[in-house]
């Protein structure tokens, strides 16, 4: 596996990550635990070293399950997670919270379910317009010189609060959404990324399986799958969507490779600091996204694609209106 580095503070890791949320959350019934950890080590064994949980996936069960899974091999791994949210007695979330002693107290459990005595990246989930960035920053600022937090990074951030945070607390990283399906961040968060040395991890790389080819108009999403509330998966919206779908298939087709490893090497191609998180739980789709990293486009490739994401225009917000007002601009 070839490996990448996040940004200019060191952070070095495979060019493909794993989401793990999908193991806890959002995609249909929990798999067995045994089963997750097994596939966990399968992945490092094939050259996987950065992967991504957060205490609100399920809540806490996936750190728990990150963390037996991975602590064999604790010194070869990237371990990335998150604070932000507020959860009642009964561990239903409530909303969000980066409140500093509320860091201090995340990062103390996060530390015990990932069975581990140092976060590698830790981001802040999402922003929390009651506690002013600085305030974040010098929190986590106080981790890393504790020495339970390396990296700091943040997610669905925009630009104006990653240079407010990176001034008190250098930025790793940014983790938010990014695909052919969705570009947004290329107006300016990318420039100012550039420009301040920060790497950036795509979640949704493959637009939760819109850019895998495996979702068509007649897909039905189950119970207790996020994707059955997304107003871009909605019929309407979904049956035009996959017109982008088709675009790309044409490149795949000509390059002996599946819509998915075109639009994963697609990712890579845009900058050297991209690390994308695709997040899977089958061990043929995780070797079928791995071969992506060997997979190097040509500039035609590149413009044809370009060209086609211009063509479609996306139908659908990214989520539902309460949790689009969670994302920083």
């Amino acid at each position: 596996m070839q490996t990448r580095t996040l940004g200019t503070r060191g952070l070095e890791v495979s060019a493909l990550g794993l989401g793990c949320m999908g193991m806890s959350q959002s995609f249909g019934p929990r798999p067995p635990r045994d089963e997750m950890i097994t596939f966990l080590r399968a992945a490092v064994d094939r050259g996987v070293t950065l992967f991504d949980t957060a205490e609100v996936y399920g809540p806490f069960h996936n750190e728990e399950l990150v963390g037996e899974a991975l602590q064999p091999v604790r010194n070869d791994v990237v371990i990335a997670t998150k604070f932000g949210f507020a959860f009642d007695e009964n561990g239903r979330q409530t909303g969000v919270t980066s409140r500093p002693d509320h860091i201090r107290t995340t990062v103390d459990g996060s530390l015990r379910r990932l069975r581990t005595d140092a976060i590698d990246l830790l981001y802040q989930h999402r922003v929390d317009p009651e506690v002013p960035i600085e305030e974040v920053a010098g929190a986590v600022k106080e981790l890393i010189e504790a020495g339970k937090v390396h990296h700091f990074g943040l997610s669905e951030a925009g630009v104006q609060t990653i240079r407010r945070a990176h001034a008190v607390q250098p930025v790793t990283a940014l983790e938010s959404e990014y695909s052919l399906f969705w570009r947004e961040p290329e107006d300016a968060i990318l420039p100012a990324l550039d420009e301040l040395g920060i790497g950036f991890v795509p979640f949704s790389p493959l637009g939760r399986g819109f850019l895998t080819g495996q979702v068509t108009a007649g897909t039905e999403f189950g119970e207790g799958d996020i994707r059955a509330t997304l107003p871009r998966f909605e019929r309407e919206a979904l049956q035009a969507n996959l017109a982008l779908v088709d675009l790309v298939r044409t490149v795949a087709e000509r390059r002996s490779a599946t819509v998915g490893q075109i639009a994963l090497a697609w990712l890579l191609a845009q900058r050297p600091w991209i690390t994308p998180i695709p997040g899977t739980r089958r061990l043929e789709r995780l070797d079928e996204n791995l071969a992506s990293a060997d997979l190097e486009l040509t500039a035609s490739d590149l413009a044809e694609l370009d060209r086609a994401s211009a063509t479609v225009q996306v139908q659908g917000d990214r989520y539902p209106e309460a949790m689009q007002r969670m994302i920083d601009r």
